[in-house]
């Protein structure tokens, strides 16, 4: 074997191993968000210590790569926006949600991003209708239908009535990609423009979340469920950075895999860390679910950087 062989191996290596470690990473966040509902602690004062938490973490990033925020007109429309569509509707619908709901399913459902997506932006214009993609748009309709069915995936069919609201953080999230994706970043790269829109929802987050009285001091009664909020936002932060990384060397095609391994990461994670345990009929969801999913996203896309 050639040195310039052995050192395309290894790197191949590495990038299967940040794959997988962005997989488990996000995967975590899932079962910590819940736990961090546990005390009763609503959802805008949670999404503000996230923020807070966020911003220091890619604050300090940016600091080491020399590479600050960016503010003009544009890029504060770009914030504002994509903090609404990304951060404060869908975090504040995923606490409530996750609050009710098991975080195994939580896990399941967050994956449904790529098939909101399709309908969005072929409304726009921005995709041509392909059978293939259509197809995994059922199986993914299909993967939501089982799990809402009594008896079939959730512990207890009451639950079913909350799917509804856990299924606001994905359509926003897929709103929030369909934007970006029709509209660009500004010129901002990843870190940037999160960075920038954790900043502007801590700004836009603090007055809502005093107005309804959900503030609190985590530092006051620092516990379990504090601990894990702390450790959930730090963990999206990092794996976030992660996929901005190994996106620009491996390609984007590539970095998207761990949405994969994100599923069944949850699910796991939310077996040891919550003791939650699942019918069969749970992984035949998540087989259909990213059949779906791998059906709808787009194929082709070229390395980035």
């Amino acid at each position: 074997m050639t040195a310039l062989a052995a050192e395309a191996r290894g790197q191949r290596r590495l990038y299967v191993a940040m794959l997988v470690t962005l997989g488990l990473g996000w995967g975590m966040t899932q079962p910590l968000g819940k736990m961090a509902t546990m005390t009763g602690h609503k959802p805008f004062g949670l999404i503000f210590w996230q923020l807070v938490i966020c911003v220091l973490v890619l604050g300090v990033l940016s600091a080491v790569r020399g590479r600050g925020l960016v503010f003009t007109r544009a890029t504060m429309k770009f914030y504002v926006i994509v903090a609404v569509m990304g951060t404060l509707v869908p975090n504040a619908t995923f606490y409530l949600s996750a609050a009710r709901l098991p975080a195994g399913i939580m896990s399941i459902i967050i994956s449904a991003v790529p098939m909101l997506a399709f309908p969005m932006a072929l409304a726009l214009g921005m995709e041509r209708f392909a059978a293939r993609r259509f197809l995994g748009l059922l199986l993914g309709l299909a993967a939501v239908a089982l799990i809402a069915a009594p008896g079939a995936v959730l512990p207890d069919p009451a639950m079913a009535v909350f799917l509804p609201l856990a299924m606001v953080g994905p359509l926003f999230y897929a709103m929030e990609a369909t934007y970006v994706a029709r509209n660009g970043t500004e010129g901002l790269d990843a870190v940037q423009a999160m960075l920038g829109a954790s900043v502007v929802g801590l700004v836009l987050c603090l007055p809502v979340t005093l107005a309804l009285g959900q503030f609190f001091d985590p530092f006051a009664d620092f516990g379990r469920a504090e601990a894990a909020l702390a450790g959930s936002s730090a963990i999206h932060a990092l794996m976030y950075a992660g996929y901005v990384w190994l996106a620009s060397r491996a390609g984007s095609v590539f970095a998207a895999q761990c949405s994969y391994i994100v599923t069944g990461a949850g699910i796991f994670w939310a077996m040891v860390l919550l003791g939650e345990r699942f019918p069969p009929f749970i992984w035949l969801s998540v087989v259909l679910l990213l059949s779906g999913v791998a059906l709808v996203s787009p194929r082709g896309v070229k390395k980035t950087g």
